[in-house]
């Protein structure tokens, strides 16, 4: 297929909002695929070039495809940032500035999807001395075979930032339209027409495709399958020890008796450590380790993987657990932010080890001695852990609970959880099965609420695509005596339109008049503008020149009616960290 089929259809998808459109235009694609294209395809229309869970990234910074641009255009560094700066997106200026002419470089035909797919998949394994030129050099051959509008979808892949709006309920609809259930769609009335008895059949095949993807997380393994195999494939899709799953999300619940209305009684309830989850993976004497966002961290944590070798009954397993970080002198719980800290860390691994050691808590199993127990209920996913979990106390064990229908009962394990530095606790369904995504009545999250702070906004961030012309992320600080220090970014909370809260259109116009000075995209701003902010949790960090971070930070609303003098104190943070969940 050439390039330049994949570029239109790229257009078409940034031209319209609309779901059901997108998902139209997909699946015209799909069908035109061979099945030799097909997972390319798939692969690029989601902007990536590895599935989620690969270890392997392209990793180029903006700075390296400014330069290829210069190498393909002649055009010089400094003008092409100044145009970035003006759209707040690369891909537009590499458009621009891309004559389009073709030279004697890597290509003597027009560009195909297949050759681009293979020369950026070369991009990730450029390492050592001269990769940087190397990767420049591969960008621009790529870019000066390009179109103006070949290169401007070319630079987005390569920054992993694609812009056409192609969200997974797309993707996965799109797969369903064009080999298992075809359906007419009607853009007058953006909707597809189906009898109430056709409606329940294609539910049912959505479902299946959807299913496949939470095992698979890979869209162009599923879309393969469904091709060759129809429904009947995708039912006997099985889980790979190794290949990361999505996991299971637990919405809030207000209270306790909010908790039982959910899921019913009696139930189980956990303590929600602080940590970090972890997906525990082991075929025969391998183990690999994956968090909830899919990065695979096995070097970061061989203590965990001797443990579970020595300690876990079983050769073959996937498991769902929390690492917390325990203080080597006091054998307190660490906050998350301690076990942060060996995630990022590439090296010195042993040092860190001893430094921040940990504690593995397993809380469900979602394959245990080759057996499948995805669809069994939480109860007996729990019996499977007892049977195989040597439980070392303070290194690994499974996640403390009770099963209880009583709310006074549930209430004393909450305070009991909350006072030993947790979260809260889950509240977990005893009959329901393991569902990838956030499913309500399968089970929740009981934990307090912060009290919100009065923060300053000291600096701002321009945005890119739509919002280039608005600032998008603030930078926050409390006081100390006559001074401002630093807190966190916000960007949520903040709305597209003035009418439904406060704006960023509106903080722009409030700050732009602030504005002090201006590096790239960042800008520094008078101290003026108060903002009201909820929370998850204070954060002890490094980052920070308060020494402290907001997790999660939200804007609830602006504070005009609050002076600078009036915005919380560095006391009132240290005072909120301390008491928060019992320390």
């Amino acid at each position: 297929m050439k390039y330049k089929e994949l570029v239109d259809v790229y257009k078409a998808l940034e031209s319209t909002t609309r779901r059901l459109e997108k998902t139209d235009i997909i699946t015209k694609l799909l069908k035109k695929c061979s099945v030799d294209d097909i997972r390319v395809i798939m692969l690029l229309l989601q902007g990536r070039i590895f599935p989620a869970w690969e270890e392997k990234k392209l990793g180029v910074a903006s700075r390296l495809v400014l330069k290829a641009i210069n190498v393909a255009s002649g055009i010089s560094v400094s003008k092409i940032e100044d145009e970035w700066k003006k759209s707040g997106d690369l891909g537009l200026a590499a458009e621009k500035f891309i004559s389009g002419k073709k030279q004697a470089t890597l290509f003597s035909t027009s560009l195909n999807v297949k050759k681009v797919f293979e020369n950026l998949v070369k991009l990730a394994s450029m390492e050592g001395k001269g990769a940087v030129d190397q990767k420049v050099k591969l960008i621009a051959e790529l870019l000066t075979s390009a179109s103006p509008l070949e290169a401007r979808y070319i630079v987005r892949t390569v920054l992993e930032d694609l812009r056409v709006g192609v969200g997974e309920g797309s993707v996965r609809d799109a797969i369903v339209w064009a080999f298992l259930f075809p359906v007419k769609y009607n853009k007058e009335e953006n909707d597809i027409s189906l009898s109430a008895e056709d409606r329940e059949k294609y539910n049912s095949v959505v479902e299946a495709v959807q299913e496949a993807y939470d095992v698979k997380n890979d869209f162009s393994e599923v879309a393969l399958i469904a091709k060759k195999s129809g429904v009947k494939g995708l039912e006997k899709v099985g889980l790979g020890v190794g290949k990361p799953i999505k996991v299971m999300l637990y919405q809030k619940a207000k209270d306790m008796e909010d908790a039982f209305d959910i899921v019913g009684k009696p139930a189980a309830l956990e303590y929600k450590y602080d940590g970090f989850r972890m997906q525990l993976h082991r075929d025969k004497d391998e183990i690999k380790l994956f968090t909830r966002r899919l990065d695979n961290v096995t070097r970061q944590f061989p203590d965990v993987v001797k443990i579970l070798k020595d300690h876990v009954k079983s050769k073959n397993y996937i498991l769902d657990a929390e690492i917390i970080g325990i203080d080597p002198k006091t054998k307190a719980w660490l906050p998350f932010q301690a076990i942060s800290q060996r995630i990022k860390r590439k090296y010195d691994i042993d040092r860190m080890v001893k430094e921040v050691p940990v504690m593995v808590n397993i809380f469900d199993a979602i394959q245990v001695d080759h057996n499948n127990i995805i669809k069994e209920p939480f109860s007996e996913r729990r019996k499977a852990l007892k049977k195989i979990v040597d439980e070392i106390k303070e290194k690994l064990q499974l996640a403390k609970q009770v099963v209880t229908g009583n709310v006074k009962e549930a209430q004393k394990f909450y305070d009991e959880a909350l006072s030993k530095g947790n979260e809260g606790i889950m509240v977990k369904a005893l009959d329901k099965p393991y569902k990838p995504g956030s499913r309500v009545g399968y089970g929740v999250k009981v934990k307090p609420v912060m009290e919100t702070l009065d923060l300053v906004i000291v600096g701002a961030d321009w945005g890119e695509g739509k919002r280039a012309h608005w600032l998008s992320s603030f930078t926050v600080a409390c006081r100390k005596g006559d001074s401002l220090l630093e807190i966190g970014k916000v960007g949520t909370g903040i709305k597209e339109k003035e009418e439904e809260g406060v704006s960023f259109l509106q903080l722009t116009k409030m700050l732009k008049p602030l504005i002090k000075s201006e590096k790239g995209k960042s800008i520094e701003v008078k101290p003026k503008v108060v903002i009201e902010i909820n929370y998850e949790e204070i954060q002890k960090s490094p980052t920070y020149s308060s020494g402290y971070a907001l997790r999660f930070p939200r804007l609830v609303r602006l504070r005009i009616d609050k002076p600078v003098s009036e915005a919380s104190s560095l006391k009132m943070v240290e005072k909120l960290y301390n008491e928060q969940r019992g320390r």
